[in-house]
């Protein structure tokens, strides 16, 4: 263990330092509480053996300090006093001691207190190890449940938190953003021609291409069956019909051949419908999504291979 020796009395300072020694420990001296203090501070000390009256901070003060301020770590605190009476022993103790010793002490009294220090500091030592692995596990298990296991994207459940969390943003800043609704076209006749598996590489395909071809302040999301959704960050509209049409270019340039539709071209495509929220408007998260999903319904109809968008539909990103 790593020992600070916090006394003013060199005498006392020296037979501590050598039992703590003898016993293999590492020992750090201070000669006052100020200096013991920036010692705590910085060099990862797992016992204090403080006396009680020094020149500074006091080892009552020293207790205090080290219990509201060194949080992260934990110190096991000798106070050691020349009174000893029931009261200043409660008041140590009160203060975040967790052992005293009374003047003069004998070397047996301190190799008790540190074997019990040591198991203590091993105990904590345990307890933060297991509670980061916890930690670690519980992180991973979040975003386990945020990402949608067949594409690897995040799924709808973090769409919903991160849609949320844009406009309540977006209506305290006075900011635009903007969603792109995008669905593989005629996905059931490859699924139905090729099977369920082939329709799954699909998937994963579409969203590798997206993950390599979404820029900054933008994320895209499963947003169930072939559907994905697009969400852009402080988007114009005519940005975000740019990004939304980016995006139908990169799948269509992939050359992923699909026999089984009834129209042209014969490969994987993408029709989208893009509808964005700016300040003035009065649109719900809900209502947003609606509009993207109308203009998805119009790319559909208007021969698929394009992008619509709700607000102005005249503006169309036309297919190859």
């Amino acid at each position: 263990m790593r020992i600070l020796i916090a006394d003013d009395d060199a005498t006392s300072r020296l037979m501590l330092e050598a039992i703590a020694t003898k016993l293999g420990h590492e020992c750090l001296i201070a000669t006052d509480g100020s200096a013991a203090w920036d010692l705590l501070s910085t060099s990862g000390v797992d016992v204090l053996l403080s006396d009680w009256m020094m020149p500074g901070v006091d080892g009552p003060e020293l207790c205090r300090r080290v219990r509201h301020e060194l949080s992260g770590q934990y110190v096991y605190i000798v106070l050691i006093t020349a009174l000893g009476n029931h009261q200043q022993v409660l008041e140590g103790m009160g203060a975040g001691a967790d052992d005293y010793l009374i003047k003069p002490v004998d070397p047996f009294s301190v190799r008790s207190r540190l074997i019990a220090a040591e198991r203590v500091t091993a105990l904590h030592r345990e307890l933060v190890d297991v509670q980061s692995m916890l930690e670690r596990s519980t992180a991973v298990a979040t975003e386990r449940s945020l990402t949608d296991a067949l594409t690897g994207l995040s799924n709808r459940r973090r769409m919903e938190e991160d849609l949320a969390n844009m406009h309540a943003r977006a209506q305290r800043v006075f900011r635009n953003y903007g969603v792109a609704l995008f669905d593989i076209d005629h996905f059931k006749a490859y699924n139905d021609h090729h099977g369920h598996l082939k329709g799954d590489e699909i998937l994963r395909r579409v969203a590798h291409r997206f993950v390599n071809d979404v820029r900054s302040g933008e994320r895209v999301y499963r947003y169930g069956g072939e559907e994905f959704l697009l969400l852009l960050d402080d988007c114009t509209h005519e940005g975000a019909v740019v990004a939304a049409e980016r995006l139908r270019l990169a799948v269509a340039d992939l050359g992923i051949p699909h026999e089984s539709r009834p129209d042209s071209p014969k490969l994987v495509t993408l029709s989208g419908g893009v509808a964005c929220w700016d300040p003035v408007s009065t649109r719900t998260v809900a209502e947003l999504l609606e509009l993207a999903d109308r203009a998805l319904f119009e790319a559909k109809s208007a021969g698929r291979n394009c992008i619509r968008s709700a607000d102005e539909p005249a503006r169309i990103a036309h297919g190859v």
